[in-house]
């Protein structure tokens, strides 16, 4: 299958493949494809979903670096010094920033209050009322798009920065990524339609009342991005020759810290990013309806690719590996 095949098999497609809008890859520093659908360009965004997570994952990292997060077992309370803390609770006292970033945080619900949180004026504050709880802390890996909320807001408590503004100044910017911008609303209705719109989005991230990032999902990138943040991971943390996050975090990062279970394909996981094989550096940061950053050391290639909603897509590292490798 050529270049031209590839495009073709795409726009054909009725099956998983039927919703990507834009596959943009690097390999050995230099561009190796581009192509877009559904009338996307290739600097347009799109909400990546849970990529978002794999960026908050840069974004501590960096403040690590920087002195403003101890290191990742500093407790979560030390940034929430005024925070009331419910009459019982005492688990919430125990987690650290490792917790949110292995997704081992405990929390006090069955499913995520995903309504209780989105329409409160403060959401992280409103995620902060679940956490911990009576089992205290097992471990276990619980899978907590909203628990990330909490990570936003350490980020901010301990720059004194908006996580918006602290990501564009020593990320994107650094990166020759566009500045983002808050997207604003955040109205029951829109947020719907962040989700469902398949048209272009502006260079914006979602957030809430406080003008807080959401941190588990909203933002929105363009594949060309999502790829030069694949190259920076590739590269140890130097983007055009400037450190942009240090190599002993992102090696730390990467590290494999949990392995996952059936319901999500037995990979390896991180910091907020996977590890699809045990014997292979391929890495990736995922996201819902086929969002993905994926990295592939062994041929110095990271692959970026976005997709409008289409709920249950977990074969973006099959696609990648199957389909658009051997074009490139």
């Amino acid at each position: 299958m050529n270049k031209e095949q590839l495009h073709n098999f795409i726009l054909q497609s009725t099956g998983n493949e039927s919703n990507i809008c834009q596959i943009y890859a690097i390999k050995d520093g230099k561009t190796a494809f581009d192509d877009c659908w559904h009338g996307f360009k290739t600097e347009d965004a799109m909400n990546v979903n849970s990529v978002t997570k794999g960026i908050m994952a840069l974004l501590a990292g960096i403040a690590m670096d920087m002195g403003y997060i101890k290191n990742v077992d500093q407790k979560v309370m030390d940034f929430f010094p005024d925070y009331t803390v419910k009459r019982g609770e005492k688990t919430i006292y125990e987690v650290t920033v490792r917790h949110l970033l292995t997704m081992t945080a405990p929390y006090k619900y069955k499913s995520e209050p995903w309504t209780k949180v989105c329409t409160s004026n403060d959401w992280t504050l409103t995620v902060l009322d679940f956490l911990g709880g009576r089992k205290g802390i097992t471990g276990e890996f619980k899978y907590a798009t909203l628990g990330i909320q909490i990570l936003a807001g350490v980020i901010e408590r301990s720059t004194g920065e908006k996580c918006i503004d602290f990501a564009n100044k020593y990320l994107f910017t650094p990166l020759g990524i566009s500045e983002r911008i808050l997207h604003g609303d955040s109205s029951k209705e829109d947020q719907f339609d962040f989700f469902m719109n398949k048209n272009p989005r502006k260079p914006e991230w979602y957030s809430d009342p406080q003008q807080a990032v959401t941190a588990g999902w909203g933002l929105c990138m363009s594949a060309k991005e999502m790829a030069v943040i694949g190259e920076l991971v590739l590269n140890g943390g130097m983007y055009d020759g400037i450190r942009i996050i240090s190599e002993e975090y992102l090696s730390d990062m990467l590290k494999v810290h949990l392995k996952l279970d059936e319901r999500m394909g037995f990979m390896n996981y991180g910091y907020l990013w996977y590890k699809p094989f045990d014997d292979r550096d391929v890495f990736a940061a995922i996201g819902d309806s086929g969002n993905i950053i994926y990295v592939n050391k062994e041929k110095n290639i990271s692959v970026g690719m976005t997709g409008t909603f289409k709920p249950r897509i977990f074969d973006r590292v099959q696609f990648i590996e199957g389909k658009v490798l051997p074009v490139i």
